[in-house]
């Protein structure tokens, strides 16, 4: 690992040293990226975001080989699949993951802005807004910097993301940027993980229950997701988190 990884930087959240991280780690494996944010800014400042999806095991795995009491933060939108919740549970359990944190939407911002539970079909960015964007931005907001599980292979807007950038209001590492789907297989072998459930009927992706379907084998793993609609994102990597 080269020697800017283990430097620590100062507590403020030094955004200016996005661009040195992402050129010293732009071919670095998963497990020294998250080794390096960990070094970056420690454990108390340093969540993952995850959305136990179909591939987030491979990420939790990698992380929990590093540090398995690395925050885990989960938005649990109350659309979210039995399946979805119960897999969560499972992973928490197999990898020993000691410090999951399930956040919700306020019950008051629902009740004023969804109370018929219609708004994931009349508006659905407004839905994502609600139940994910603010979330994730209360949880994050002790935190200088943030780990997800974006590949480059998903297309999109995904394409070119890289390992290390800047959110506007925090460092965010993205180990698995370069990583390709057949390596996530590895992981999945090897370590033995176990599957999403919906993984087998289909699913190559999953979000929140009215706005997943299920993806053949010749489109894109996020094809699924708002089927129909323009949008391909639920918003959370395209604003700023505080």
């Amino acid at each position: 690992m080269s020697a800017l990884a283990h430097r620590v930087l100062p507590p403020a959240r030094d955004l200016s040293r996005a661009g040195e991280l992402d050129r010293a780690l732009r071919d670095a494996p998963p497990a020294e990226v998250i080794t390096a944010a960990l070094n970056a800014v420690g454990r108390e400042h340093l969540a993952v975001v995850s959305s136990f999806g179909i591939e987030s095991a491979a990420l939790l795995k990698v992380m929990a080989d590093v540090d398995s009491a690395i925050p885990v933060v989960f938005l649990d939108t109350g659309w979210l699949f039995e399946e979805t919740l119960a897999y969560r549970d499972t992973l928490i359990a197999t990898l020993g993951l000691r410090d999951v944190r399930s956040i919700k939407p306020l019950e008051e911002t629902l009740s004023r802005e969804d109370g018929n539970r219609e708004l994931w079909f009349t508006d659905p960015d407004a839905c994502c807004r609600i139940r994910k964007v603010e979330p994730l931005a209360r949880a994050l907001a002790p935190f200088s910097a943030w780990i997800n599980g974006r590949k480059r292979f998903q297309g999109g807007l995904r394409a070119d993301i890289p390992v290390v950038e800047d959110d506007g209001a925090r460092l965010k590492f993205n180990p698995f940027a370069n990583v390709s789907r057949e390596a996530i297989e590895a992981i999945y072998t090897r370590a033995k993980l176990p599957p999403h459930p919906l993984a087998a009927s289909g699913y190559l992706s999953v979000g929140c229950m009215p706005c997943t379907s299920r993806t053949s084998p010749d489109e894109d793993a996020r094809a699924g997701r708002w089927r129909g609609r323009a949008k391909t994102e639920c918003g959370i990597h395209a604003v700023k988190t505080s």
